[in-house]
């Protein structure tokens, strides 16, 4: 009985027991978490950041457009 109220067997059924909890959370948490990160990559085939040459190019190819 001595053995069990030993301070270094509390001290490692805690951390065992802290331990699991994290792991176990881990585990949840990668499941709950992989159904939000997948998210279709964007479609837009115009480039993101606006340069004066992009800006140049689009407005031509409205121009182009209203031609037409």
């Amino acid at each position: 009985m001595d053995l069990l109220f030993n301070p270094w067997v509390i001290i490692m059924v805690v951390l065992c027991v802290i331990i699991g909890n994290i792991a176990a959370l881990k585990y949840t948490s990668k499941i709950k978490l992989d159904q939000w990160s997948k998210k279709a990559p964007p479609s837009s085939k115009e480039p993101k950041t606006t340069t004066p040459s992009t800006l140049s190019s689009q407005r031509e190819k409205n121009v182009n457009k209203k031609e037409r």
